[in-house]
């Protein structure tokens, strides 16, 4: 974070005016967090994703997906062309919230369908009123800069905050689930989605991932949807990104197999899906996964855990109507 610095009171006595300017002064000396852990009920269509290029325009709200976040990309079942824009709106007033500009980079062919990449070339998002916005992006670019050796994003400050308008579209987080001879683990995953045109779901992990040479191999996975109230656990299984896991057994909570491969799931999970792993390719620092979804169960209602931008959490307070937070 930025510096703490707060005016001193120099009351010998709690003076309550102090605490209110400290309040009121709070926003312009630290920046909001960059990401917001939230709780969604889903399905949500809180917020509609537009892909807009000449004289065309689609809703990709199910149809677009982080790719790779160094360098950052975008995919999406639509060819918009060399320089489409990505506009999130809320969709309970329309307004518009952020957008993103795109160039074409690649386009991927599996199973007789088409995924198209597109590079983040610049970005902007109307969540904060200026100055606020400027002076909150540089609050939140100098606090990066000021922790890169101890990030984990490996990412140039612009290309984050470009990053952050992605997640206006709040994203759900799992845990996946990982089952192989020799081989057993469960971490946590938010850049996944589906590529609704071209019936593809897929996963960006990050390459050294300890998994993902498995992945690769086995080519099946299960994902367990997270109830909100399970963020810390969640949360603690961000270490076997790095080592697997040791036996099912150590988990803290029950399993359930799934449906058809058998793969161990969370059993307190609001919905798990089996994905059929059909191609998979190096994309910078991450390895870009299509699947096919060979079963879903829903197991429950509730709470999702989900993130969003910390910019979009602020703008929903102001509206009266903020997530719940977790």
């Amino acid at each position: 974070m930025a510096c703490g610095w707060l005016p001193i009171c120099t009351c010998s006595y709690y003076c309550g005016g102090c605490e209110m300017l400290k309040d009121w002064l709070r926003p312009y000396v630290r920046p909001l967090p960059q990401w917001s852990p939230v709780a969604i009920v889903p399905p949500s269509q809180i917020v509609v994703a537009t892909l807009r290029w000449v004289g065309n325009s689609a809703d990709v709200t199910t149809d677009h997906t982080v790719a790779s976040l160094n360098p950052l990309m975008i995919a999406t079942s639509f060819d918009a062309g060399q320089l489409p824009t990505l506009e999130y709106s809320d969709s309970a007033t329309g307004k518009a919230l952020g957008i993103l500009r795109l160039v074409r980079a690649d386009s991927i062919a599996a199973e007789e369908a088409a995924i198209t990449l597109y590079h983040v070339k610049a970005g902007a998002h109307r969540c904060l009123g200026w100055p606020r916005r400027s002076w909150n992006a540089w609050l939140q670019n100098r606090s990066m800069l000021k922790n890169r050796a101890s990030g984990h994003l490996n990412m140039e400050p612009a290309a984050a905050q470009h990053l952050m308008i992605a997640y206006l579209r709040p994203r759900p987080v799992v845990l996946v689930s990982v089952d192989a001879p020799g081989h057993r683990n469960i971490f946590p995953m938010d850049l996944i989605g589906p590529l609704e045109r071209s019936g593809f779901f897929s996963l960006a992990l990050r390459s050294t991932n300890v998994s993902q040479p498995i992945m690769r191999e086995v080519r099946r996975v299960a994902l367990s949807s997270m109830p909100a109230s399970m963020k810390a656990t969640v949360y603690k299984l961000s270490e076997h990104h790095k080592q697997p896991l040791a036996n099912w057994d150590a988990l803290p909570f029950p399993l359930r197999p799934s449906r058809e491969f058998g793969i161990p799931a969370v059993a307190a999970a609001l919905r798990v899906r089996e994905l059929t792993i059909v191609h998979s390719q190096e994309i910078g620092l991450h390895t870009f996964f299509l699947c096919r979804i060979a079963s879903d169960e829903n197991w429950a209602e509730g709470d999702q855990l989900h993130h969003t931008a910390g910019f979009h959490q602020a703008y929903r307070h102001r509206q009266g109507m903020p997530f719940k937070e977790v």
